[in-house]
């Protein structure tokens, strides 16, 4: 296969620098865009695997000359490199109750590593095919030991529990994102509660997912709660690995 990465960007175009696409001669897997760049990248890497080249890099402006309106400009590297290692952000979903669960299933072709935690089996078993579950009594454990830049989403069954886990992972001062379910009385409890551990309660999150919409079913919920956290993460990769513009 051969590897086409964006190596830069000039203007406004459809994917970052540093995005990359496999091209096989029958398939091809990720993107660097879609459109016209991506068929003309397309075919000059099965020219490389028919003529056995190791390399080759292209620009490519985005204007009508090509069918598409962005009006930057790309340039390509094309080689038979692995694939570069991307960092997938962690994101703890506590509670796998009707919330936790959608969200689990919106955030699962996501770019995240999304784990799905209950102390209750019989709930972790009603998630989809494909979700990574974790059993444990001791949830707060897991937010002591996640990476840095993880993110959060607290929807337990248990308001004391929510806390405790909002406290924790607002202490650690190092995640992207802090959400909890909830509402403005929860919020308000909770704030007076965080200030008497000492804790800054500004950052959390909560009511979660309601800066869309006022709708209270599970799936609409988890969806503007998937929208409201990539945006968080994505704003926090693009401030540590910034494109060239």
């Amino acid at each position: 296969m051969i590897r086409v990465r964006v190596a830069q960007t000039f203007g406004s175009t459809p994917r970052e620098a540093g995005a990359e696409m496999f091209v096989g001669p029958d398939s091809v897997t990720g993107t660097i865009g879609g459109g016209q760049l991506e068929y003309m990248a397309i075919d000059r890497a099965r020219q490389m695997l028919a003529q056995d080249q190791a390399s080759a890099s292209i620009e490519i402006p985005l204007g009508p000359e090509i069918g598409q309106c962005c009006g930057g400009r790309v340039v390509l590297t094309l080689d038979r490199k692995p694939a570069t290692p991307r960092h997938e952000p962690r994101v703890l979903i506590f509670g796998a109750g009707h919330v936790g669960r959608a969200l689990a299933l919106a955030l699962l072709p996501l770019p995240v590593q999304a784990e799905l935690i209950d102390e209750r089996p019989h709930e972790l078993s009603r998630a989809a095919a494909g979700i990574r579950t974790r059993l444990t009594p001791l949830p707060e454990e897991l937010l002591r030991t996640a990476p840095a830049g993880s993110a959060a989403a607290i929807l337990t069954h248990d308001h004391a529990l929510d806390f405790l886990l909002a406290t924790e992972a607002l202490a650690r001062g190092d995640m992207v994102y802090v959400g909890m379910i909830g509402s403005a009385t929860k919020r308000a409890r909770f704030n007076r509660f965080a200030r008497s551990k000492g804790i800054d309660p500004t950052p959390l999150t909560c009511p979660i997912g309601t800066g869309f919409s006022s709708d209270k079913r599970p799936e609409v919920i988890a969806a503007f709660t998937a929208a409201e956290l990539m945006a968080r993460l994505t704003a926090s990769s693009s401030r540590k690995y910034p494109c060239n513009i």
